[in-house]
C-alpha cells in the first residue's frame, strides 16, 4: 500500500469568502496524513469562521499545519489534549464550538471543494437536523464506503443502519446541546457516531443524507490492520447494543439479531464469491458482536 498522500501545498491559495456561522472540527492522533485533510479544507470553495483540531497525539507538525492555515487566513485553534479516544476529542472541541454550526470530518478524510458550501447549505434548509453524505474510497482498504446517490431524510432508527458517517457530519449547537455528547466509555470507542445517532433519532432529530456533501475516506489501513479494525467495530457495535438491551430496548435486540443473521449472510457471500474484503468484515463480527453485546450490558462504566 501506497503511503497516505501529504505533499498537497498548503502556500499561496487565494482568499474565499468566509461562512461566519460554521466551525470545522477534527479529532487526530496527529498523523501526517491530516496535513492532506486540511489542504482540502483550504482548497474549498468556502472557508468556516474557525477550524479547530483537537489533537491527542505529539506531534509537532500539527500546530505547524494548522499556522500555515492562519497565515492563509483561516483562523484555527490547536487543541492539545492528553485524552484519548474519538469521543472525548470530538467532545473537547465541541466544547470550544462557539458557531451556531459544526462540520465536522476526520484527518483521513479529504472533502470535496464543495463540502463545506454544501453542508451550509443543508443545515440551514433543516432547522434542527443533523447532516450526513457521501463517503467515498480513495486508495486500497478504505472500510467506511457510503455511495447512494439519493438524498434521504430519516426521522426513525433503522435495522440496518442509522446514516450517519462520523467523519462526514455536521449539525447545529442546539441540537448537539439537545442529544448530549458522544459516549466515552472506552467501550464504544469504535461506535460513537452510531450510538449518538441512535440517541439523536430518539430524540425526534432527523438525519438528512444528502449525497453532494461529500468526503473521500482514504484507505490507509493493511489487511492485518483491517482485520484489527473489523473486530474493533464489532466489538463497540456489541457493545452499543447490550447497552440498550440492559436498558430494556427491544428495537436494539431486534437489531442485534438482524446483524448477527447479515454477518453469517456476509461471510457466507464472500466466501462464496471470493470476495476476501466481506469474508473478513462477516467473520469479524460472527465473532466479536456476542462479546461486545456481553461486555455492554454490564453496568456503565461511570455508574
Amino acid at each position: 500500500m501506497s503511503d497516505p498522500p501529504t505533499s498537497v501545498d498548503l502556500a499561496d491559495i487565494e482568499q474565499r469568502p468566509v461562512l461566519e456561522d460554521i466551525t470545522i472540527l477534527i479529532p487526530t492522533l496527529g498523523r501526517s496524513i491530516l496535513k492532506k485533510s486540511l489542504s482540502c479544507i483550504a482548497h474549498g470553495s468556502e472557508w468556516p469562521t474557525e477550524v479547530l483540531v483537537v489533537d491527542q497525539g505529539q506531534s509537532p507538525e500539527v500546530a505547524n499545519w494548522l499556522k500555515q492555515l492562519q497565515d492563509l487566513g483561516i483562523t484555527s485553534h490547536h487543541v492539545p489534549s492528553g485524552q484519548r479516544g474519538r469521543s472525548a476529542g470530538l467532545n473537547r472541541g465541541l466544547e470550544k464550538v462557539r458557531t451556531p454550526f459544526v462540520a465536522v470530518t476526520d484527518d483521513d478524510c479529504f472533502v470535496d471543494r464543495e463540502w463545506l458550501r454544501n453542508m451550509h447549505t443543508h443545515l440551514t434548509r433543516n432547522s434542527g437536523s443533523i447532516v450526513t453524505g457521501r463517503v467515498d474510497a480513495d486508495g486500497d482498504g478504505a472500510i467506511s464506503v457510503v455511495s447512494s446517490p439519493t438524498p434521504a431524510v430519516y426521522h426513525r432508527p433503522r435495522l440496518k443502519f442509522d446514516s450517519l458517517s462520523g467523519g462526514n457530519m455536521g449539525t447545529s449547537m442546539e441540537v448537539v446541546r439537545n442529544v448530549g455528547p458522544f459516549d466515552e466509555d472506552p467501550r464504544l470507542a469504535n461506535c460513537e457516531d452510531g450510538e449518538w445517532a441512535y440517541r439523536a433519532l430518539r430524540r425526534g432529530v432527523p438525519i438528512v443524507y444528502a449525497p453532494d456533501v461529500a468526503v473521500l475516506h482514504y484507505g490507509w489501513r493493511n489487511e492485518s490492520e483491517r482485520v484489527a479494525q473489523y473486530r474493533n467495530y464489532a466489538r463497540s457495535h456489541g457493545s452499543f447494543y447490550g447497552k440498550y438491551i440492559r436498558r430494556g430496548d427491544a428495537f436494539i435486540l431486534l437489531r442485534a439479531f438482524y446483524h448477527q443473521v447479515r454477518a453469517f449472510v456476509r461471510w457466507l457471500r464472500g466466501s462464496l464469491t471470493g470476495n476476501d474484503e466481506r469474508v473478513l468484515s462477516g467473520r469479524a463480527y460472527l465473532t466479536g458482536l456476542l462479546p461486545g453485546i456481553i461486555s455492554g450490558l454490564k453496568k456503565d462504566r461511570d455508574a
